[in-house]
């Protein structure tokens, strides 16, 4: 049987290989994004509740209302914006769902999308799945800016979506101002749609604040910004997150949600509509991680690796062009097999393996994880 495959030069994803060497050799696994630290006993205990509560069949397609509400509610909290609950937001079955739900809605055959590089690895492969065509944009470290200009004049009658990441991963850096306003200069009086990928709007350092395209009105009308409860709940597995748009946005994404998934898990829905009512239980979470940075990196005084500045998300990047002229590829699997500790190399989150020396650790991870992991790292 010969198959025609709509992704012929895709391979096996980098976290899974990355953390299947990380399990076969028995190394310190800092390479995917997941905690090892609980979730929360008391969001555990009401998922548990609205269980038993028979909370347990399918939920509206737009999600439960009372959790639409209460994301409204943070909304207006955090950025000063009212959006309806009704018509602007959809709970969705975590944020990767959300991004390819949305290219799916809005990229048609021969529709060009700008990414950003370094860029998640989903963004692509959906653009493609759809017929669309990428234009990269590379941006270098160590602090990845961005050449507005150059943005500008990659668009064309093609270009039909811009995604944008921040704060980044893996680059950890976060969109200014300045930079939010810039996309709005580029794409207004145009049909271009911007996707503002936020998974990471509460794990932002420095005293920096979070740009997010809802607090731009003007941008706002023609984005879809997308959240992860995952990321904001150490809770990764319950894939659970949502999308914020226009009502005009919205109409069309539900119209591929509804038949991606439909809908998603309804005791956590309820769950996560009673939880967020206190702020106290996102509004720590910079502070939190800002702290396990700092840790990682104070830990790693005095080795040769380099550290990148990272002002959100929990991604730290090291630069090794000290230690080794190896690839990121070969130096992260040399890293796993024979010291003992698993990363992910920055280059496969480039189209063409751009190499820089930079890998990618993941800091959300209890101290003593860290701290031998930095041990090990300073004897390289």
């Amino acid at each position: 049987m010969q198959i025609n495959s709509k992704l012929p030069k895709t391979e096996t994803s980098i976290f899974a290989v990355m953390s299947g060497l990380a399990n076969r050799y028995g190394a310190i696994n800092l390479s995917q994004g997941f905690p090892d630290f609980p979730v929360s006993h008391d969001l555990i205990h009401l998922v548990h509740q609205y269980m038993l509560a028979d909370k347990n069949q399918y939920a509206p397609m737009p999600g439960v209302p009372k959790l639409r509400q209460a994301v409204a509610g943070k909304v207006k909290r955090l950025y000063h914006k009212d959006v309806n609950p009704d018509t602007e937001i959809t709970i969705t079955a975590g944020a990767t769902q959300a991004l390819f739900t949305a290219i799916t809605a809005f990229v048609n055959q021969g529709d060009e999308a700008i990414i950003f590089e370094p860029a998640y690895d989903s963004y692509d492969p959906a653009v493609k799945l759809n017929g669309g065509i990428t234009r990269y944009i590379s941006l270098s470290a160590p602090d990845f800016k961005i050449d507005w200009n150059l943005v500008a004049q990659q668009i064309n009658r093609n270009t039909k979506l811009i995604i944008i990441n921040t704060p980044n991963n893996p680059g950890g850096f976060v969109f200014t101002e300045a930079d939010m306003n810039a996309l709005n200069n580029i794409t207004k009086n145009t049909d271009i749609v911007v996707i503002s990928d936020e998974v990471y709007e509460h794990i932002i350092f420095d005293r920096l604040q979070h740009q997010s395209a809802l607090r731009f009105n003007e941008l706002y009308q023609r984005t879809l910004a997308v959240y992860s409860f995952g990321k904001t709940f150490h809770a990764t597995g319950w894939k659970t997150g949502y999308v914020i748009a226009p009502e005009a946005l919205t109409n069309e994404f539900r119209k591929v949600h509804q038949f991606n998934v439909f809908s998603v898990n309804t005791p956590v829905q309820y769950a996560l509509a009673e939880y967020l009512q206190n702020p106290d239980n996102y509004l720590y979470l910079p502070e939190f991680y800002q702290a396990k940075r700092d840790y990682f990196v104070s830990h790693l005084s005095g080795s040769r690796f380099k550290v990148i500045p990272s002002h959100g998300t929990y991604f730290q990047l090291l630069d090794f062009s000290e230690i080794s002229d190896m690839n990121e590829y070969d130096f992260a699997v040399w890293m796993t097999k024979e010291k003992g500790v698993a990363a992910i190399p920055v280059s496969a989150f480039y189209h063409n393996k751009k190499n820089q020396h930079l890998l990618r650790f993941a800091f959300p991870k209890e101290e003593e994880t860290l701290l031998k992991a930095a041990e090990i790292l300073k004897q390289i």
